[in-house]
């Protein structure tokens, strides 16, 4: 009964974002729009614990903060991974009474009716995971408890659906865990059962899967599955996204795509290879300053991810089909600041890593898109000519449906051979765009045939460069 009354007084409370326009999926299946038809750019941040670590007037500066930048995706956890369950958020309210998902507690969710709210105002959509996946049965544990079960589960999903049915929302089932169990899937089928009776089908529902793998590998078929997620993870730098989007836009039905975790600027590679998580530091002693911040980096042998690798698989992603792309920052996503409980060690506290190059690039990446519509950009590489090695060197085209405009990124900026086509005519505009800086400069070719070789301003690590041929609008 408790619960039963809950959801009736979400739903009075949802009535004031009634006329929130939702995402759909768009008619071919290949992205995400507006309810009227326009393309939606996923452009996201991780930053999981912001429900269960900061305060509102930390949470308004983070959300402005974002928008400014030109973000429209934040994606946040109710039931967040470092241990949110026990652990209270800033003003000392635990999201459930007793462990127990029957009994959500409302001072909790009333900060996060607060930051939801915030982040609509601000024109953000909200990635809402319902819980972190260590809250079911998982073969990779974390902090728990497990609490859900397939009874329980429907009936949460309920509650949130109600809750938040006028907001911008799209809901991110999983939170870095596989489908480890026939119960787990039964209880995921249940919870978004419950989502889609509380919201009335007003909002996507996808699901954010283990480091390395794809929403597809176990969830393609599930129909309340609206569109892919995968997570390309931290491992190793200039990883092949790619290959992501190729395998995900070969199955049918056809479905929509996204890296919803990619490499995070400023974590260290391969973290889990230095870091010791019986250790409440994580690290020895002397490689964190008073602080809690890393001041000795040797002692992450294979360094750290930056916003170089931030735009590398930002291009790769978005030339090769994919929808969206999520950017993540090591100290955001924890919200760490000194005297808090370290994750994974930072090279900063939030409020400084919120203004990290990377994060201020993304703008330059929504720009070009919107500049260049995702409902007609193609991926091709069939338009670069000669040898394109995987690597730091590899090139990712895409043309237009409409033959309006080619796109290639070169993440070092190496000369790269192109076979344009109808592109090289006379009424083609060809332009070099910084992703560093979001300007435009003039390009030329040499030509050969049909082969139009194209070489950048500059070249190197971390000079990478969009080459743009398009047909200017008359005016």
């Amino acid at each position: 009964m408790l619960l039963h009354r809950l959801i009736l007084a979400a739903l009075a409370f949802s009535t004031s974002f009634a006329s929130a326009q939702h995402l759909v999926v768009s008619p071919d299946a290949r992205y995400l729009q507006r309810a009227d038809g326009t393309p939606f750019i996923w452009i996201g941040d991780t930053a999981w614990e912001l429900f269960h670590r900061l305060d509102r007037e930390e949470a308004a500066h983070y959300l402005q903060r974002r928008a400014a930048q030109g973000f429209t995706v934040i994606q946040a956890v109710a039931l967040a991974e470092n241990d949110g369950l026990r652990v209270p958020n800033a003003y000392g309210e635990v999201p459930l009474v007793d462990l127990d998902p029957a009994r959500p507690n409302e001072r909790y969710f009333a900060h996060v009716d607060w930051i939801v709210n915030e982040a609509a105002r601000l024109g953000l959509t909200l990635g809402l995971l319902p819980t972190w996946g260590d809250k079911l049965y998982s073969k990779h544990p974390g902090a728990g408890p497990i609490v859900f079960n397939p009874q329980n589960a429907r009936a949460f999903g309920t509650y949130l659906g109600s809750r938040y049915r006028g907001n911008p929302i799209v809901w991110i089932l999983g939170g870095d865990r596989g489908i480890d169990s026939p119960e787990v899937l039964e209880t995921w089928r249940a919870m978004a059962r419950g989502l889609r009776e509380g919201d009335g089908g007003a909002h996507l529902i996808t699901f954010h899967p283990r480091g390395a793998t794809s929403s597809a590998d176990q969830l393609h078929n599930e129909p309340w599955l609206d569109f892919n997620m995968y997570q390309s993870g931290h491992a190793h730098r200039y990883i092949r996204v790619h290959a992501y989007a190729e395998r995900l836009a070969l199955l049918r039905p056809r479905k929509p795509f996204l890296d919803a975790e990619p490499a995070y600027e400023d974590i260290p590679v391969a973290f889990w290879e230095f870091v010791d998580w019986k250790n409440p530091q994580r690290v020895p002693a002397g490689v964190l300053d008073e602080r809690g911040l890393v001041v000795d980096r040797t002692h992450f042998a294979k360094g750290f991810f930056t916003d170089h690798d931030v735009r590398v698989h930002a291009y790769w992603n978005f030339l090769s089909g994919a929808c969206g792309y999520t950017y993540g920052n090591n100290a955001v996503w924890q919200m760490y600041q000194a005297g808090r409980d370290i994750a994974i060690p930072c090279v900063q506290e939030w409020r400084e890593a919120i203004e990290s190059p990377g994060a201020a690039q993304m703008r330059h990446v929504r720009a070009l898109l919107e500049a260049h519509s995702l409902a007609l950009l193609v991926p091709d590489q069939s338009l670069v000519h000669g040898p394109n090695p995987e690597g730091p060197d590899h090139v990712r085209a895409a043309g237009s449906r409409d033959d309006s405009f080619l796109l290639a990124y070169l993440p070092r900026g190496r000369s790269v051979d192109l076979a344009p086509g109808t592109m090289a005519g006379d009424s083609v505009r060809a332009r070099w765009f910084d992703p560093r800086t979001g300007a435009h400069l003039p390009a030329s070719a040499v030509a050969a045939g049909d082969i139009r070789r194209f070489t950048p301003p500059d070249s190197g690590e971390g000079r990478g460069w969009v080459l743009v041929l398009d047909r200017p609008v008359a005016r």
